[in-house]
């Protein structure tokens, strides 16, 4: 159980629908990160460009995927979280 209850996929709302479409475009699926963010819908509109320039190639980033990919990977290690 989380502590911060997630907003559902199948909420009315057409903004948080737009940005769950956004994130499973750039994603394959909306991680629970996104779902939380959702209850700031704000935050989660600014948030998906960002996370799509921070993750991805292109968009103005210089770093490889790979890269930022061993990054996370790392970052998960280190910290002893499952990835």
């Amino acid at each position: 159980m989380s502590r911060i209850e997630m907003v559902d996929l199948d909420v009315e709302d057409q903004e948080i629908q737009n940005m769950f479409h956004a994130v499973t475009q750039m994603l394959g699926r909306v991680p629970n990160s996104y779902r939380t963010l959702a209850k700031s819908p704000l935050v989660a509109k600014m948030l998906v460009p960002f996370n799509a320039t921070i993750q991805r190639e292109g968009a103005g980033s210089v770093l490889s995927a790979k890269l930022k990919e061993m990054v996370v990977i790392k970052t998960s290690h280190i910290n002893q979280c499952n990835y």
